[in-house]
């Protein structure tokens, strides 16, 4: 009589920096709201309405540039051969995911800003049209994930689509000076690098970039791990599926080489395969 083999627990403890990150996360978040609506005093022709200004820039921030950015980058290191590791496609596909949330929550901010400035909850101007294209393309790539396919030929074709789809990010950073828009310059970032908020205000905005960047980070840290050990729980279970025909006398040439495959597209974070337990003559 066979044992069927237990599977380890992929359960296991957050890393410190992960809760030191998300614990700064959530204090820096706390002051910017507290400052952003008690402290700074309203603006001279915007009113209350410009305290958006410590939440939509910070929000596009994190979307356009880190996540997206961060994205593009793993991509080709995964691409160029010297660096090719299933680090940087995890890395690509926790980053694209944040930042399409962070996307969202983009055009989200902007049009609760837009609709009592503009009239309109929606327009079809430059930026926010590139904008949302831009969440459009992002929200292909986690669906080509989903396509089933060799974890190599995935990570190698979401690769090539991050990088086709980054190509949108400089159209809407330079969306406003390329075209005529109702959407601002930048308040910060701008070409001639002078700010046009000051006082109170700017360290409020930048206390808003360093607190979503800080919630950005934590986001991505958590959904590696998660990444991480959906591919180990998959391993393990594939091998102990394989240990139990190997006690059955069923295990042939191909399956052998099936979860041998699986072990190195997984970094050898499986379990190494071996025959269940015999208990009994």
């Amino acid at each position: 009589m066979s044992v069927r083999p237990e599977i380890p627990s992929a359960a296991a403890p957050r890393p410190r920096w992960l809760r030191i990150v998300g614990v700064a996360a959530v204090v820096s978040t706390a002051a910017t709201v507290w400052l952003g609506l008690w402290v700074t005093p309203p603006d001279k022709i915007q009113g209350n309405l410009v305290r958006l200004v410590y939440l939509h820039p910070p929000i596009a921030w994190v979307a356009l540039y880190l996540a997206f950015g961060l994205a593009a980058l793993s991509s080709l290191l995964y691409l160029w051969r010297r660096t090719r590791s299933l680090f940087w496609d995890r890395l690509a596909a926790a980053s694209v995911e944040v930042g399409v949330v962070f996307n969202a929550l983009t055009l989200a901010t902007g049009m609760l800003w837009g609709r009592p400035t503009w009239g309109v909850w929606w327009t079809w101007d430059a930026r926010l049209t590139s904008t949302a294209l831009l969440l459009v393309l992002f929200v292909g790539y986690l669906a080509l994930r989903r396509v089933p396919a060799d974890p190599e030929v995935r990570a190698r074709r979401c690769a090539v689509a991050a990088l086709i789809a980054f190509v949108d990010v400089p159209i809407v950073h330079f969306s406003v000076i390329w075209w005529q828009t109702l959407h601002q310059g930048a308040t910060v970032l701008n070409s001639n690098l002078s700010p046009t908020i000051h006082g109170s205000m700017a360290w409020t905005l930048l206390l808003g970039f360093i607190a979503l960047t800080l919630v950005f980070v934590w986001m991505v840290g958590v959904r590696y791990r998660i990444e991480v050990l959906a591919d180990r729980t998959d391993a393990e279970h594939l091998e102990v599926s394989l240990a139990e025909r190997w006690a059955e006398g069923d295990l042939d040439i191909a399956a052998i080489a099936a979860i041998a495959a699986t072990n190195a597209s997984n970094g050898g974070t499986g379990a190494s395969l071996r025959p269940p337990t015999r208990v009994g003559p």
